[in-house]
């Protein structure tokens, strides 16, 4: 079965580790209380890998983590994938008038959001997770 993913904004600006997202008006009664959130939770599609090519990409070495090895997919955050759905959780600084300034988001500018959801840390932070070693060089995400 499928379905239809529907963007509901976009990433208007990025300069440097700040990000500006705006949310179409259909979709910002969807934001009432998110304010209270210190950290969200931004799925987006990664627009510049919408294609033939990075979506049939099934194993990379991840390049931002030096000495990594040849890994699938879906053991790595690739922007390379099938869905080229992207997730980061970042610093929510403000909410106006349905554009979110957030810190941390791992997007280009132009890329459609997919959804938002609050960064829950009873739910969303496993203190003894286990990882490769690999992934404990590079960046966080």
């Amino acid at each position: 079965m499928r379905g239809e993913v529907w963007f509901i904004g976009f990433v208007e600006a990025v300069s440097g580790d700040e990000s500006t997202i705006r949310i179409y008006p259909e979709y910002c009664d969807g934001l009432l209380g998110l304010e209270a959130y210190s950290h969200i939770i931004i799925l987006y599609w990664m627009h510049l890998r919408d294609n033939e090519k990075h979506r049939r990409t099934l194993r990379v070495i991840p390049r931002r983590h030096e000495g990594a090895p040849l890994t699938g997919v879906f053991a790595c955050r690739s922007p390379s994938r099938p869905n080229p759905i992207g997730l980061s959780v970042v610093e929510l600084l403000s909410l106006e008038d349905c554009r979110l300034r957030v810190r941390g988001l791992d997007a280009f500018k132009d890329s459609p959001i997919i959804d938002i959801k609050p960064y829950l840390p009873r739910a969303d932070s496993i203190s003894d997770a286990k990882v490769p070693k690999w992934t404990l060089r590079g960046p966080p995400t």
